[in-house]
């Protein structure tokens, strides 16, 4: 069977420019020699249409809080407009593309995201991938482009982390590999890139604030990501990723 990888993206990745130019070569590149499956966040969009629309944001502990105001936009930008714009520029470039929200078909099902420091609206945390239609899609050669929109229990929507939501659909599939695309080659110390790291060496380096700021979150899912069966979890950055670069988690 062919191998398969879930890549998440960030937003930033997603404008429209030579970097967005340079990331769709790097997938038309990967979807051509392996089953891969997408997903995106899109959090700078979300906040710039939040500002134009008026609407301030508001955070609990750090964490955005998302209204139902908030939830429209995140629709609209995320599996509208950030989806839209991914899947028709990789069908242009000849992959069979297929841009979907966690809530088309109850792909990523979720259900309210529980937090100690107070209500975060509709934030969600995935409770289930469809396994069955993910897989059938990569089967018949599609490559499925998500947007972490979920679906709750009562057929609402939920905002879902998009790292937690490319988490999820890895370690569900039994992926080969996971990849985080950030801005930076992966976990470094004194300024030498680490391409390889185990979970005790990452607790270590975490414990001795090598690893710090928002380098930790993406450390912890790629721990998670090897905890569920993933083979390997990887970071790293657009040029990483056309050469197979970056830091390597493994279990």
């Amino acid at each position: 069977m062919e191998r398969t990888t879930v890549l998440k993206i960030g937003g930033a990745e997603l404008q429209e420019g030579p970097v967005f130019d340079a990331l769709l070569d790097s997938l038309v590149a990967l979807a051509r020699e392996r089953r891969l499956v997408v997903v995106h966040g899109g959090g700078a969009e979300i906040a710039d249409l939040q500002q134009r629309l008026g609407l301030a944001p508001s955070f609990v502990d750090g964490l955005r809080v998302t209204d139902g105001d908030s939830l429209r936009v995140a629709q609209m930008v995320l599996s509208g407009l950030v989806n839209k714009r991914l899947t028709a520029r990789l069908v242009a470039r000849g992959v069979r593309a297929l841009g979907l929200s966690g809530v088309d078909a109850g792909v990523l099902r979720a259900r309210r995201l529980m937090h100690p420091g107070g209500d975060l609206g509709f934030v969600g945390e995935i409770t289930a991938v469809d396994v069955a239609c993910l897989g059938g899609l990569l089967d018949a050669g599609f490559t499925p482009v998500l947007s972490p929109i979920s679906l709750g229990e009562n057929g609402c929507a939920y905002n879902v982390n998009a790292d937690h939501a490319a988490l999820a659909v890895a370690g569900a599939l039994g992926a080969e590999e996971l990849v985080f695309l950030t801005d930076v080659p992966g976990v470094q110390r004194n300024d030498a890139l680490l391409p390889r790291l185990s979970v005790a060496a990452a607790e270590e380096l975490i414990a001795a604030q090598i690893i710090t700021g928002g380098m930790i979150p993406k450390v912890r899912s790629a721990l998670e990501a090897v905890a569920h069966g993933v083979a390997n979890a990887r970071i790293t950055n657009l040029s990483g990723l056309a050469t197979g670069a970056g830091t390597v988690v493994v279990a």
